[in-house]
């Protein structure tokens, strides 16, 4: 019989009902590297590293020191009132880095959500336009206009209305929200995107009043997704003839995740504006708005700011991870563990026994979904429905997960498993993961 504690009875009494928790009312107590311990005990190898942030994994000494000198040092120093050194010293350090010699023009703030949110404002500004496009699946973050621009799940922004307005959503290159089969060509995929975009343009808004167009270039909550490079550049193609600005959100597909700094390095597309948050400072809450020096030289002083934002702590702990990415060889190391994830994932599609029931195997670096089938779907008009598989396989299998040792997520309306471990992660942890989630597919495809 579990004992509840009194950490968990303050939990179940003062935490709002507004979140809910993979782990259930665990405590988690400490984490190092890829592992992450529990107040009762248990020690488990993480494959979420806090959706996507800790990507060096937990407390890496490097940036936690960095962290710990700069507290003794200087803690806080608003971005309104002064320069500070560590704020500085980051820019010099992500320079060299950014996808594009462009992108020289940064504002540190705090979260993902409120980085979506200056970029909405800086495009509008530029433009002088109101419009914005959004992608359908796509996911920007709980604020209001970042929630406006959120098309993953409807719970996001449940009885929240009315969001911003002036938003419009068109098609991801997604085979499954198109309606086509997983065997659907990457062509295919992207002139059916491609063509409800025009009509987007021909039927609810005039590309001359857009001010952006907003994506993920991998679709995060909508299921890990990778937008094909060619429709990224027909993206570009787009802006630039109707003065679009092109805002890539890299909140999670950023600093390596992808086996390269950033996801938008694999097609070679140039943002007008880049978001990156999460990984950027290992734990630590930071977060960016990366541009051209025209677009933001049109903003006025004062037009941006915040009482946190590019906090001295956070951005000592963002110049180690810097260093560390460089110094340990990370995306090297993406790239080996990437391949023994992808082939053992694509070797376990392949068996006679679970591979009907998987539809998909996707992903770059590090970031990678598994699609299962499922027999009831959102919709009865899914080509893709099995009636014979098991329901709820992706949520089975990650509970069977969190039993057998390892903590896993689910993502989207769709049943799919997504892996985010530490991109640090070594050869023997990643392959003890992909044993237990072998293992788990195969006894809740048992069960039925």
């Amino acid at each position: 019989m579990t004992t509840t504690t009194h950490l968990q009875e303050v939990g179940a009494k003062h935490v709002t009902k507004g979140l809910g928790r993979v782990a259930g009312d665990a405590v988690m107590v400490r984490g190092k590297g890829s592992w992450v311990e529990f107040e009762d005990g248990r020690r488990l190898l993480d494959f979420t590293t806090g959706i996507g942030v800790t990507n060096l994994g937990h407390c890496h000494p490097k940036v936690s020191k960095a962290a710990a000198d700069q507290c003794l040092n200087l803690v806080h120093c608003q971005c309104s009132v002064a320069y500070h050194e560590p704020y500085l010293k980051l820019i010099e350090k992500l320079l060299p880095i950014m996808p594009d010699p462009s992108l020289d023009s940064f504002f540190f703030w705090n979260s993902g959500s409120e980085a979506v949110e200056g970029a909405l404002k800086m495009a509008r500004i530029y433009t002088g336009r109101k419009a914005i496009i959004t992608m359908q699946g796509g996911y920007h973050g709980r604020t209001f206009g970042a929630m406006a621009l959120t098309r993953s799940k409807t719970i996001f922004s449940e009885g929240s209305g009315p969001l911003m307005p002036s938003v419009f959503v068109a098609s991801f290159p997604f085979w499954h929200q198109l309606s086509l089969p997983p065997s659907a060509s990457e062509e295919e995929v992207i002139q059916k995107a491609l063509y409800q975009l025009d009509l987007l343009f021909s039927q609810q808004i005039n590309p001359q009043e857009v001010a952006a167009i907003v994506i993920e270039p991998v679709l995060g909550e909508g299921g890990y997704v990778p937008a094909p490079p060619a429709y990224l550049r027909s993206l570009r193609e787009i802006c630039d003839k109707h003065g679009i600005v092109l805002i890539l959100d890299e909140v999670q597909s950023g600093f390596g995740r992808t086996g390269k700094y950033f996801a938008s390095e694999h097609s070679g597309v140039r943002p007008d504006i880049l978001v990156i948050a999460k990984g950027i400072a290992n734990g630590f809450p930071l977060s960016a708005i990366v541009s051209r020096t025209d677009i933001t030289d049109k903003l006025k002083p004062g037009i941006m700011g915040g009482t946190y934002a590019g906090n001295a702590v956070a951005c000592a702990a963002a110049i180690a991870c810097a260093d560390v990415m460089k110094e340990e060889r990370v995306l090297e190391n993406v790239q080996q563990r990437s391949h023994e994830l992808i082939g053992s994932l694509n070797q376990l599609r392949s068996r006679a026994d679970v591979g009907p029931y998987i539809l998909d195997v996707r992903g770059l670096g590090l970031m990678i979904g598994v699609e299962f089938a499922s027999p009831s779907p959102i919709s009865v008009y899914d080509p893709n429905t099995l009636a014979g598989a098991p329901k709820s396989l992706a949520s089975r299998v990650a509970k069977r997960c969190l039993e057998k040792g390892v903590l896993i997520l689910t993502t989207s309306i769709y049943e799919v498993v997504r892996f985010i471990p530490p991109l640090n992660i070594s050869a023997e942890e990643m392959a003890k993961g992909i044993e237990i989630f072998t293992q788990a597919v195969e006894e809740v495809v048992k069960e039925g």
